[in-house]
């Protein structure tokens, strides 16, 4: 079956002309009672026909005995049935040609083996007759634009007036709560869907049947699995180029990663940061809490292209001023200071005692005279290094609430830059009137600063992360060996030097003369390691030994080295000692590396070394596609970034040979898909000017 044809059917079954219930009730709080409720009050326009084998009508509307007694070519069903009887159902569903179904029952793959058989037998069955399936193990669908409710749940219709958010969400009570809260704020949603076991229809289906319907403004997603990757990041793109955000909350960051089998980029690498690199790649805002899907689903239902800029803060609180600038300095989230000509223009309308600055405090006087509040947000909107507004204030009484909205609201809706409002004191209750005219405005309004803060923080950083998107144009390229499994170090340099990368000067022994051949034309001090495709973990083999300074101490050293090999495995045959002059101090350690990920493709990673693997498990993921200002943005996001920047006195780092070196690895990953992993630990980075250099390693071929 077609791609094209499942999207028929699906968009019968979202949008249909007429449905059929099957299992129809007139029970009270039954399933089917809850579902002809909603719709009679939604006022479904279309034909409804009902499936009962106990009952000949329901309140004045005629029940068939079964699905096969339905006229044909109805839009959609709905099955209240056993998990036992979904699959004849569905069977008969597909001979009388229904376009799409919606399966609540429970009991399948969510639940057991047996269970997960029984539901790929009807999902197999379902794809072949192109029927689209909503779930199993769902709560339905509710189209609020075309009101048409296919859930048991108690809904009311709220048709948006405008475009609505999508809400999608494989949890039926997630699903329930991102409606609720945006609702509650008086964000419009036109459709709320909950997929379920996912069995015939997945997220990237709904995606991709909705992103070009001008009924919808944005996104919200909850998935705890993204069944089609690729596919995924194609929507993702298309929706970008509509100007339709997907913000998307993926739990599974905490789960414990699988093994790294060989190497540190496979633990730094964890599935969750290779997923949130590659979507965030493609304009979808990932998000770490229900928070923050919430607020920053608000903000952007009504300001959808990404906005790069630092945040203004206006208050009427010289106490908020302070928690600002600590709390954004602790989010990273950039004040940046006010140009010339929005502080004279702050001058002109604030009391002379008012300190000009941001965060802005207004004073007690806005308390006198609410319409300072428009005059200052109006000049801070104009400043070119503003791209977001906040306007925190204490409400005050219900009139003082309205006045001070009064004075900002034409300022407000007339914004091109995000504005937000947060009127503080938590739960304490807000004029009626001010919150229908604030729901009715569409802007976002919080009752946390906390909160807008965070939200306006990961907004701030999309904005900036979308500017530096730029495909990679190094196109390095050499051969590597015709060989499988991990590649020993000797031979991966090799392929680094080949590429352009510097390693340590030395080379290959395989004897003690050609050790100290090369021991006495590079210098004293030198390393030795041992040398094997199979040995991975030299040090824990005692493979490797730093500091020799001379000819005793390096013939002292070939023996041990072969001598703790033989103890650690007795059957290990080296290739030989690769000896190597020392590196020069002073370098900050970095790993980089690369995998090929199944799902996602090849990324690369970047991270600090040395103590710092350990301590703070600091890395960041990009696609081995991206160029050299996405890289260079990602190292400002690694918790040691300062390091990079020079601590105590010491020279900044030169990141920009780093860059070059992540570059050519990224390349190397392209260009090669039979490489499955890369490993290169540590990369001394030396002050500006000096360089990088590889000092280990470890390709994983397959």
């Amino acid at each position: 079956m077609s791609q094209q044809i499942m999207q028929k059917a699906l968009a019968r079954l979202l949008k249909p002309r007429s449905l059929a219930i099957v299992g129809a009730s007139p029970e009270p709080f039954s399933v089917g009672n809850n579902l002809l409720v909603n719709l009679r009050r939604f006022a479904y326009q279309g034909a409804i026909h009902l499936v009962s084998r106990t009952r000949s009508d329901i309140d004045g509307v005629p029940c068939v005995p079964t699905i096969d007694d339905l006229p044909e070519g109805v839009d959609a069903a709905v099955l209240i049935v056993p998990a036992q009887a979904v699959g004849e159902s569905l069977a008969a569903c597909a001979r009388r040609k229904i376009g799409g179904v919606v399966v609540f029952a429970s009991g399948f793959s969510e639940q057991d083996e047996a269970g997960a058989k029984m539901q790929e037998a009807f999902a197999a069955m379902a794809r072949e007759a192109g029927l689209a399936v909503l779930g199993p193990n769902c709560i339905g669908a509710v189209n609020y634009t075309h009101s048409v409710p296919l859930t048991f749940e108690p809904v009311e219709p709220c048709p948006p007036k405008g475009a609505g958010v999508c809400v999608i969400a494989q949890s039926g009570a997630m699903q329930g709560n991102i409606r609720y809260a945006l609702m509650g704020r008086g964000v419009p949603v036109a459709h709320s869907i909950s997929t379920g076991n996912e069995a015939v229809i997945s997220a990237e289906d709904y995606l991709d049947l909705l992103i070009d319907d001008e009924t919808i403004s944005c996104f919200s997603l909850f998935v705890e699995q993204i069944r089609s990757p690729q596919r995924f990041l194609q929507l993702a793109r298309r929706a970008k180029l509509k100007r339709k955000p997907i913000v998307l909350l993926h739990p599974g960051k905490s789960t414990g990663a699988a093994e790294a089998a060989l190497s540190h980029t496979g633990a730094l690498a964890g599935d969750h940061a290779t997923m949130k690199a590659c979507v965030e790649r493609e304009g979808v805002i990932v998000v770490s809490g229900l928070d923050e899907l919430f607020d920053v689903t608000t903000l952007v239902a009504r300001y959808p292209n990404p906005v790069s800029g630092g945040v203004a803060v206006l208050s009427n609180s010289g106490a908020l001023r302070g928690f600002s600038l600590d709390f954004c300095e602790e989010i990273g989230l950039t004040l940046p200071e006010l140009a010339p000509a929005t502080q004279l223009a702050l001058h002109n309308v604030l009391p002379s005692f008012a300190t000009i600055s941001n965060p802005l405090d207004i004073t007690a006087a806005g308390m006198q005279k609410p319409s300072l509040f428009g005059d200052s947000a109006a000049a801070l909107l104009d400043d070119p290094a503003v791209g977001f507004l906040l306007v925190v204030a204490m409400g005050g009484g219900k009139p003082q609430q309205l006045a001070k909205w009064h004075a900002m609201k034409p300022v407000l809706e007339a914004a091109r830059k995000p504005v937000a409002i947060t009127y503080m004191g938590d739960d304490y209750p807000l004029d009626a009137q001010f919150i229908a005219e604030i729901r009715a405005s569409g802007i976002a309004f919080f009752r946390s600063p906390d909160r807008a803060l965070r939200a306006l923080a990961r907004l701030s950083a999309h904005g900036v992360a979308q500017s530096a998107i730029e495909a990679s144009t190094d196109q390095s390229n050499t051969k590597i060996p015709a060989l499988q499994g991990t590649i020993a170090e000797w031979r991966g340099k090799q392929i680094l030097a080949d590429l352009g990368i510097a390693i340590p000067k030395g080379g290959l022994a395989r004897t003690l003369d050609e050790a100290r051949e090369i021991a006495n034309q590079i210098g004293f001090p030198v390393v030795m390691k041992a040398q094997a495709d199979r040995l991975a973990h030299k040090s824990e083999a005692g493979g490797v030994l730093i500091g020799i300074n001379n000819d005793t101490a390096l013939a002292a050293a070939w023996q041990q080295l072969y001598a703790n090999v033989s103890a650690y495995d007795t059957e290990l045959k080296l290739d030989g000692i690769l000896v190597e002059q020392m590196a020069p101090r002073g370098a900050t350690e970095m790993i980089v590396g690369a995998k090929r990920d199944s799902n996602w493709g090849p990324m690369v990673v970047i991270g600090l070394g040395g103590i710092w693997t350990e301590a703070l498990h600091d890395a960041v993921s990009l696609p081995a596609h991206a160029g050299t200002r996405e890289i260079e943005h990602a190292l400002t996001q690694l918790k040691g970034a300062s390091v990079l920047a020079g601590l105590r006195g010491q020279k900044s780092r030169d990141t920009q040979a780093l860059i070059k070196l992540v570059l050519k690895i990224g390349a190397l990953m392209r260009n090669h898909a039979n490489i499955l992993e890369i490993d290169v630990n540590p990369v001394n980075l030396y002050a500006i000017g000096e360089g990088a250099i590889a000092l280990d390693a470890l390709i994983v071929v397959e």
